[in-house]
């Protein structure tokens, strides 16, 4: 047993001690291993930076290497075995990335170039006997003419013209794909194109039976291409020096002692001695289709009346004339044989007894009375409407279509859209050549429309014809029936359009087109009509109005005064009925215009 001192001992050391505790002794804190406290220093300063552990230091804090073992110390000290390791992975890895990527970036591009070779050639499509480059050729230029393709809205016709040229030279060519063509011999006769090593093409016409339906068909719209080409091209030269086409009234020479200056911005005027036709003439292209053989009546018919038009349009309408007499000659030379006395080879005129009347009669004779028409010549326009407004009415109606088909099921769908994608489409089946009779179709119908509106056209502008300068206060009767007569027929003809485009099939592009214009050509006269009338009649109250007020309208012969106002707001109210029809029809005119520009040619995604 302890003694009791020793307890008493170990309850006084632990007591709290007397005396107070020290506040200002801080004690050290924790030392960190990178840094060295400045306690441990024998200076208060020390004679070496601080750095962090295993610091890396820049080159600016280090002296310049001056020699190549100073290099090779600090690049060794660098270039650890593991860096190193890393370094060339990392290298490798980024090669092969960089070589990957651009095999991919190459196998898109590739895909997408191919696609889009696909779309433009399912909507522009070319005959499968021609050279991909051939038709890559034709695609481009029926692109480029088309007025959305360049955002200013001016196309580049000498561009155009020369790509249908090239396009021309390569078909003609035996060597490309132009084999087992006869070629005329000597080179008077052909044209050489700028940028092509080809031969050119020939300005005769060619013996086309030895090629396919499909390859005269994709020639003939390359001709026709060219045609339209020259004609936007026919007063423009090319400075050879340069290469750039001018209009003919920049050049500078003799023949033009007063040039035009060029716009702002554009390249100097040619000299005249360094120019030369931007194109051949449009004849040369019209008459080679007129003069080879293997083309259908429908195809020389359009250049013969196309060229017929561009010649109205120079003003040469003696020659425009005999073209559109030739035009009626190769309609009628295509009747069947045993058909006689269908057309009045002198007038023009449909003969009232003609069983047989073809597609293409009925647009020669139409084409011959709008020439005369637009030279003024009413009365030999007149009866040609006439009798082609009475065959058409003569046509009988199409059969009864056929029950729609059911509609495909899910899956049919499907496998039909996958191979309308994997499958190009074939090339288009031939059209009618015209010599057939055609059948009252909707197209038809507006067709008859638009020649109703000529007619109500030429009765209302022969009108003008019979007033004389005595009668300016009041319209003769004749006057006045013609008039009505022409503004009548304006109605039928814009009430029939206007219905038939109301009702025609949604897939009938051609037809609603056909419809839309003769339905806006309608309207137009129809209104402008009405406002001469309500013109007329005003100036007629006026005057009868003035005549009183001088005292000398008591024996003033034709309508009174109260008549005359009577028709006045006949015709007032008979304007505020037009153009309250006019904002509906244009209303509907911009549907059709809308719809026609979102529906994408070549179905699903322009692939089918």
């Amino acid at each position: 047993m302890l003694p009791p001192r020793l307890s008493i001992a170990r309850i006084i050391l632990n007591r709290r001690p007397l005396r107070p505790p020290n506040l200002k002794y801080n004690p050290p804190g924790l030392r960190l291993f990178t840094q060295n406290s400045q306690l441990l220093l024998v200076s208060r300063t020390s004679p070496r930076p601080e750095l962090p552990y295993l610091y890396v230091s820049s080159g600016s804090r280090f002296p310049q290497i001056t020699s190549s073992i100073q290099y090779q110390s600090r690049l060794a000290r660098y270039l650890t075995t593991e860096r190193k390791q890393r370094i060339k992975s990392e290298t490798v890895l980024t090669v092969k990335y960089i070589f990957y990527g651009h095999i991919v970036l190459g196998f898109v591009l590739a895909l997408v170039w191919l696609v889009s070779v696909e779309i433009k050639e399912r909507r522009y499509q070319t005959p499968p006997e021609w050279s991909f480059k051939t038709r890559n050729i034709y695609r481009t230029a029926r692109i480029m003419s088309e007025p959305n393709f360049n955002p200013s809205g001016i196309t580049e016709w000498p561009q155009v013209g020369n790509n249908y040229w090239v396009a021309l030279a390569r078909l003609e060519d035996p060597s490309l794909d132009g084999k087992d063509l006869q070629m005329p011999e000597g080179d008077d006769h052909r044209v050489y194109v700028v940028g092509i090593n080809a031969l050119g093409f020939t300005r005769n016409g060619l013996d086309l039976t030895p090629k396919s339906e499909e390859w005269r068909r994709g020639y003939y719209s390359v001709l026709m291409g060219a045609a339209r080409a020259a004609e936007h091209l026919d007063e423009e030269v090319r400075d050879t020096t340069r290469n750039i086409t001018f209009p003919a009234e920049h050049i500078i020479g003799p023949s033009n002692p007063r040039p035009k200056p060029v716009p702002h911005g554009a390249a100097s005027p040619p000299l005249e001695e360094n120019c030369v036709p931007a194109s051949e003439s449009p004849q040369t292209f019209y008459t080679k289709i007129l003069t080879s053989t293997g083309f259908s009546t429908r195809q020389r018919l359009d250049a013969a009346l196309a060229y017929a038009d561009w010649l109205d349009f120079k003003g040469l309408h003696e020659t425009a004339e005999e073209m559109y007499d030739w035009g009626l000659d190769i309609a009628m030379g295509a009747l069947p044989v045993g058909v006689n006395n269908v057309v009045d080879t002198q007038t023009g005129i449909i003969n009232n007894n003609a069983t047989y009347v073809s597609n293409n009669l009925l647009k020669a004779t139409t084409a011959l009375a709008t020439h005369h028409a637009q030279n003024n010549n009413l009365t030999a326009a007149l009866p040609i409407f006439l009798s082609v407004l009475r065959a058409r009415r003569q046509l009988s109606l199409p059969p009864i279509p056929d029950p729609p088909k059911e509609e495909l099921s899910n899956m049919e769908w499907i496998i039909a859209t996958a191979k309308s994608i994997l499958v190009s489409p074939p090339y288009p089946p031939p059209p009618p050549s015209g010599d057939e009779v055609p059948i009252r179709t909707p197209k038809a119908v507006c067709e008859e429309a638009a020649v109703m509106a000529h007619i109500g056209e030429i009765l209302f502008a022969s009108s003008n014809d019979d007033s004389k300068p005595p009668l300016k206060e009041a319209k003769t009767q004749s006057t006045l029936r013609k008039q009505q007569s022409g503004l009548g027929w304006t109605r039928d003809a814009v009430d029939v359009s206007e219905s038939t485009l109301m009702s025609m099939d949604k897939t009938d592009l051609d037809g609603r087109q056909t419809c839309a214009e003769c339905l806006k050509t309608g309207m137009d006269n129809w209104t402008a009509m009405v406002r001469k009338m309500l013109k007329d009649q005003q100036g007629v109250v006026s005057t009868k109005e003035e005549k009183i007020g001088n005292g000398r309208g008591w024996f003033w012969g034709g309508q009174s005064t109260e008549e005359a106002e009577e028709d006045e707001g006949r015709w007032e109210r008979e304007l505020q009925l037009v153009e309250e029809k006019m904002v509906s029809v244009q209303r509907l005119l911009k549907n059709e215009e809308e719809s026609r520009k979102n529906r994408k040619p070549g179905g699903w995604l322009g692939l089918g």
